[in-house]
């Protein structure tokens, strides 16, 4: 089995300049960092030396960032890309349990000393930055932010996870689709193709038959709102369209 490419950054003056420069630093982790703790954070991996600092990690779709019930050594902050959380149910059945996409931070279980409560599966190619426990756990000590951000990160997970079940996994199987399109719309780089998930992800994301969901799919289809590319892993959507249908589904008169 292939192993997840993993590049170790060279921790030096540069590399902080690097992360200063990141395209997501400020909606993710570190940005709540002072300049001094984004420096201690490159010291602290550079003291720990070797497979114990942070490392750039990048992987292809439909590979496992972690398994659930893995010994958590680690979170992640993504980059790019974009990721599905899955877990079993007590019948059997696997549920996609939510979305996270650029900026946010995963595997905050480990923090905590605990296993990973989730598999986590790249639904696209993946850039993520591998942060180990150790060195979060020097840095929370001089820097009261950041106990505080991840604080904001778990609630922000929980907020999440009930959205998910309340917009996505309720309603009218239409609606769903139509609702997942445009959270995906919205993780998307601006004028950049959705991810398209499979018929069987569509069911797993949306707590609906396969059937349902591929005649959804076939629907929105033919009404224009979606253009599948080739591959059929990417679509893109007509925002006015997607606007329209949504208006449409939720009795809200257009104008």
């Amino acid at each position: 089995m292939l192993m997840p490419r993993t590049i170790l950054l060279k921790l030096a003056p540069t590399q902080t300049e690097a992360c200063r420069g990141c395209g997501v630093r400020d909606a993710a982790l570190f940005g709540a960092l002072s300049e001094r703790g984004l420096e201690r954070l490159h010291e602290a991996g550079d003291e720990m030396g070797g497979a114990g600092g942070i490392s750039s990690v990048h992987l292809p779709a439909d590979r496992r960032m972690y398994a659930l019930g893995a010994q958590g050594g680690a979170v992640f902050t993504v980059r790019e890309g974009l990721v599905r959380l899955e877990r079993v149910s007590a019948a059997g059945r696997r549920c996609i349990v939510r979305l996270a996409g650029p900026g946010d931070l995963l595997g905050a279980e480990a923090l905590l000393g605990e296993r990973y409560t989730d598999d986590a599966v790249a639904c696209t190619d993946l850039a993520l930055c591998r942060i180990p426990v150790p060195v979060l756990e020097l840095l929370r000590k001089d820097e009261p932010a950041l106990q505080l951000a991840l604080m904001r990160r778990w609630q922000q997970a929980l907020d999440a996870a009930l959205t998910w079940r309340i917009d996505l996994q309720a309603g009218p199987a239409s609606q769903r689709v139509l609702r997942l399109f445009a959270q995906l719309s919205r993780q998307a780089a601006p004028g950049e193709p959705i991810w398209l998930p499979r018929r069987e992800e569509l069911a797993d994301l949306l707590d609906m038959a396969m059937e349902t969901a591929s005649r959804a799919v076939s629907a929105l289809r033919r009404d224009g709102v979606i253009e599948l590319m080739p591959g059929g892993r990417r679509a893109r959507l007509d925002a006015g369209a997607l606007a329209r249908a949504l208006a449409k589904s939720n009795g809200t008169p257009n104008h």
